[in-house]
C-alpha cells in the first residue's frame, strides 16, 4: 500500500470513529437523561411513601364511620322528569271529589309552563297494599308488594322548579353545578371496599343521561377519584382487553415500570388530586380488566333471575332497564359502595317521551314509563331481600320535584311543583311501612312535617354511620357539607 493509500485509510478510520462516537454520545446522553428522571424514584423510598400518603389522604383506603352504621352500601334509584306524587305514591281523595273545579285560592296560578287549569284526579285508582294497607296506584302492582318495607316521605320540598338544577339539588344538596354528589361524599368518607371495582358507579338509562348529565355524579371539589365511574349493560367499558400482540407478561412489566414513574411524579407533586386520581384510575382500570367483565357477565345468572327481572322483555326499554337493575345488584354484592341507577333521561322535544315530565299527556306517558319501571325495580328489591343484602344496603328512590294537582291549561298533563312531592327509602336501618309527612288535601304543598333535601341526606348519612355536620371538606374558605348548613335526621324513619 502506498503512502497516500495509508493516509487515506487513516483519515477514513478517523471519520468513522468520530461518527460512531457522536452516534453513541447521542443515545448515551438520552439514556443519562432518562436515568436522571428515574433515579429519584428508583433510589429514594420516600417516593413510594409519598404516593401512598396521598392515597390515604384522598380516602382511597377504607375508613371507619363516625359511629356504628346500619348500612354500608347504597343504591339510589332516580327517576328524572319530576314524578307525580299524587298519581303514584300519595293518595288524594279530594282530587276525586273536586275534579274539574278550580284549586281554591289559586284559580289563576301561573306555574313553570304557564297558567293552570282545574283540579285533575288521577287517571288510575289507588288500592290498599300490604299488611299496612298503604294506598298505592294500581299502575304499580309489583311495587305494591314492597310497601311494608318502605318508608315514604310525602312532604319533600325543593328550591327550584327547573329540571337541571332540580336534579343537581336532589343529588348534591346544591342547585348550582360544581358540588359533590351524595355518592362522591360517601366515597370520600369511607374509601374503597373492593380494590378491583370502583367505589361509586352511575348507571344511566338507555335513553340517555339525566338533565345536567355528569354533574349529577360529579366529585365537585372533592379529590377527583371520587367521581362515579359510568357503567351500564348497554354501555360496555372500553379498552378492557389487551391489544393483539401484547402478552400478559409484557403488560404487567409495563405497569410495574409505570408505577415507578408514578411514584416519582407523586413525590414531586404532593397534593395534586387530579394527578393522583388519574394514576389511581389507570391502576383501577388495570385491575378491572379481570373484575369488570365478570361483574358485567349477566349471562351467568340463572334463567329464574332473568325471568324475575324481565331482562328479555319484548319492550326493549324495559329489558334494558331490567338488565341495569341486575347489574346494580351484582355491583352491590361485590363491594361497590354507592350505585346511582337511572330510569329515564333528559327531556326531549316531546314532553314525557324520554322521562317523567308529563306536561301534556299524563295518562299515556305514565302508562309507558311505569311499565318500564315497576317490574324490574320490584324485582331488584325482591332479589336484594332474598339474598340478605338488604340487611346492609340502603335503597333510595328519588326524583327532582313533584307535579301540580291541576292540569296545565289546554292539556291533560301536569306542570312542575317544587312545593311538595314524595321520595322514599328502605333497607338497612329503615322502619318499613311508615308514611312520614304529607302534602295538603290536594297535593299542592307540603303541609305536615315539611322535609328538605338536606334533611333527607342527613338521614341517609346517619344510616351510613356518618354525622352530616362532621362530614366536611375545606374548600374556598369554608368547611363544605352535603347538607350545606342545614339538615335534621328524620328519626321517625329509623328502625
Amino acid at each position: 500500500m502506498s503512502e497516500n493509500d495509508r493516509l487515506a485509510a487513516s483519515v477514513h478510520d478517523a471519520l468513522l470513529s468520530r461518527r460512531g462516537f457522536l452516534a453513541d454520545a447521542y443515545t448515551g446522553l438520552a439514556g443519562i437523561g432518562l436515568t436522571s428522571l428515574l433515579a429519584p424514584g428508583l433510589l429514594d423510598p420516600r417516593a413510594a411513601h409519598a404516593r401512598e400518603a396521598s392515597r390515604l389522604e384522598m380516602g382511597e383506603r377504607r375508613r371507619l364511620p363516625h359511629f356504628p352504621s346500619k348500612a354500608c352500601r347504597v343504591i339510589q334509584i332516580f327517576c328524572p322528569g319530576a314524578v307525580s306524587h299524587m298519581d303514584l305514591w300519595e293518595h288524594k281523595p279530594a282530587l276525586e271529589r273536586y275534579h274539574g273545579t278550580p284549586l281554591p285560592g289559586q284559580e289563576a296560578f301561573v306555574s313553570f309552563q304557564g297558567k293552570n287549569g282545574n283540579l285533575m284526579k288521577s287517571p288510575w285508582p289507588f288500592e290498599r297494599a300490604g299488611q299496612t294497607g298503604k294506598m298505592i296506584s294500581t299502575l304499580l302492582p309489583h311495587m305494591a308488594r314492597h310497601v311494608d318495607d318502605i318508608a315514604f316521605v310525602h312532604s319533600m320540598t325543593s328550591k327550584t322548579n327547573t329540571h337541571g338544577p332540580g336534579c343537581i339539588f336532589m343529588n348534591t344538596g346544591h342547585v348550582n353545578e360544581g358540588f359533590p354528589s351524595a355518592g362522591a361524599w360517601y366515597s370520600f368518607a369511607m374509601g374503597s371496599e373492593n380494590e378491583n371495582l370502583p367505589t361509586y358507579v352511575s348507571i344511566p338509562d338507555l335513553r340517555g343521561e339525566p338533565p345536567n348529565g355528569k354533574a349529577n355524579w360529579t366529585n365537585g371539589f372533592l379529590p377527583a377519584q371520587h367521581q362515579a365511574i359510568v357503567m351500564a349493560d348497554h354501555r360496555a367499558i372500553r379498552n378492557l382487553k389487551l391489544p393483539e400482540g401484547i402478552s400478559p407478561e409484557e403488560e404487567r412489566a409495563t405497569r410495574d415500570f409505570l408505577e415507578r414513574l408514578n411514584d416519582t411524579h407523586a413525590a414531586t407533586h404532593p397534593g395534586n388530586s387530579e394527578l393522583q386520581a388519574r394514576m389511581a384510575a389507570y391502576e383501577l382500570a388495570a385491575r378491572m380488566q379481570l373484575s369488570a367483565p365478570e361483574v358485567a357477565a349477566l349471562q351467568d345468572e340463572p334463567a329464574t333471575i332473568h325471568a324475575l327481572y324481565g331482562t328479555e322483555d319484548a319492550n326493549p326499554l324495559k329489558a334494558s332497564y331490567a338488565r341495569n337493575c341486575l347489574l346494580a345488584r351484582r355491583l352491590l354484592e361485590r363491594g361497590v359502595r354507592y350505585v346511582n341507577l337511572y330510569c329515564g333521561s333528559r327531556a326531549s322535544g316531546v314532553d314525557g317521551l324520554l322521562n317523567w315530565d308529563a306536561h301534556k299527556t299524563l295518562k299515556k306517558d305514565y302508562e309507558r314509563h311505569c311499565a318500564i319501571f315497576d317490574g324490574p325495580t320490584a324485582a331488584l328489591l325482591t332479589d336484594l331481600k332474598q339474598r340478605g343484602l338488604l340487611d346492609e344496603t340502603l335503597v333510595l328512590w328519588t326524583t327532582e320535584f313533584g307535579r301540580m294537582p291541576t292540569h296545565q291549561e289546554g292539556t291533560t298533563g301536569r306542570d312542575h311543583n317544587p312545593d311538595g312531592f314524595t321520595c322514599w327509602m328502605m333497607g338497612a336501618g329503615v322502619k318499613g311501612g311508615v308514611s312520614f309527612g304529607a302534602t295538603d288535601e290536594f297535593g299542592r304543598r307540603a303541609e305536615v312535617n315539611p322535609v328538605t333535601v338536606w334533611d333527607y341526606y342527613a338521614t341517609v348519612l346517619h344510616l351510613l354511620g356518618l354525622d352530616h355536620k362532621r362530614l366536611t371538606y375545606y374548600y374556598n374558605g369554608l368547611g363544605r357539607r352535603l347538607t350545606d348548613v342545614h339538615g335534621h335526621v328524620l328519626r321517625d324513619l329509623l328502625s
